[in-house]
């Protein structure tokens, strides 16, 4: 049933629910949460994932049910769960685990930007795309974040960069002029505290090309990130490894590698590079190019009528 969020921001302060999938003890999401409630605006609710689960797109767990504990973070209400992002919002929507519906869903901040065709492979977008299929105004934040250890600062600093974009969608959903057919996915470049503004821009056809490489044992060579555009041998984001894999004698491992980053001019991931924070309205339907579809509206009656 359609959720009708424009009407649930009455006089009290508007509820954000904050996702992720880099896993509740994330630096993005913890920065984020510390952020919203130091300003004393927000009701502010965590339902995210208990451990990494990077990369799993829009995924869901049937065969079991999920364990949600409580996790102390200070000013928020708050849940680790043994799901998936498009779980932990979809639990954290329902109304079984906490009283009321959200006015706002945050995903994020990830680890890393997530632009172009990754977002098709983004648990970090998927958290916001879920909300999205329910009605719920939501955003999914990432932080182009590089090879080497990771400043907590700079979380901060993308969190406080996101707040007028936070606001500017509480007011606009408060005064129901918010629009219902998409949601945002918001990526802040490396060097957030020298930011160029922000950039409205569309989803490109930018791509990791990955490949692969053979190896002799799981924990060989450096692991793969979320955005799946970097490696990393620091150990500071946890590995994502099914550790109860069992492997004979004669099976092979392989790992993905990444061979080369291709960025389409004039789209998000290039406005990134140039040091924008871009804003891109998503949607989550895949259309077609139109002259795809007007080639199989002439190709499908050829093949219907030889059978």
């Amino acid at each position: 049933m359609a959720i009708n969020s424009e009407d649930r921001i009455s006089g009290e302060r508007p509820i954000i629910l904050v996702t992720n999938d880099d896993g509740i003890d994330a630096p993005g999401l913890r920065s984020l949460v510390r952020v919203l409630v130091s300003t004393n605006l927000y009701d502010v609710r965590v339902c995210a994932p208990d451990s990494e689960k990077s990369a799993v797109s829009h995924s869901i767990i049937w065969s079991r049910p999920l364990t949600a504990h409580r996790v102390e973070i200070e000013g928020a209400e708050a849940y680790a769960v043994s799901g998936t992002p498009a779980d932990c919002t979809g639990l954290g929507l329902s109304e079984a685990l906490f009283p009321s519906l959200p006015d706002l869903v945050l995903s994020g901040i990830n680890v890393g930007s997530n632009c172009g065709y990754n977002i098709v492979y983004s648990g970090t977008v998927a958290g916001a795309r879920e909300a999205f299929i329910y009605d719920v105004p939501s955003a999914s934040i990432s932080y182009d974040w590089k090879r080497g250890d990771i400043n907590v600062n700079d979380f901060v600093l993308s969190a406080q960069a996101c707040l007028p974009i936070i606001n500017g969608m509480l007011s606009a959903i408060k005064n129901k002029t918010h629009p219902t057919n998409c949601f945002l996915n918001i990526d802040l470049p490396t060097d957030i505290a020298h930011h160029k503004g922000y950039k409205l821009t569309t989803q490109g056809k930018s791509l990791c090309k990955m490949g692969w490489r053979q190896v002799e044992e799981e924990a060989q060579g450096a692991k793969m990130l979320s955005t799946m555009l970097m490696e990393t041998e620091s150990g500071v984001v946890s590995d994502n490894n099914d550790t109860s894999a069992h492997h004979s004698n004669d099976s092979l491992l392989f790992k993905r590698v990444v061979r080369t980053v291709v960025v389409e001019e004039g789209t998000d991931l290039h406005f990134l590079r140039e040091g924008y924070i871009t804003v891109t309205p998503i949607g989550a339907l895949s259309q077609v190019d139109v002259d795809c579809q007007n080639y199989y509206k002439e190709w499908l009656p050829k093949i219907s009528s030889s059978l």
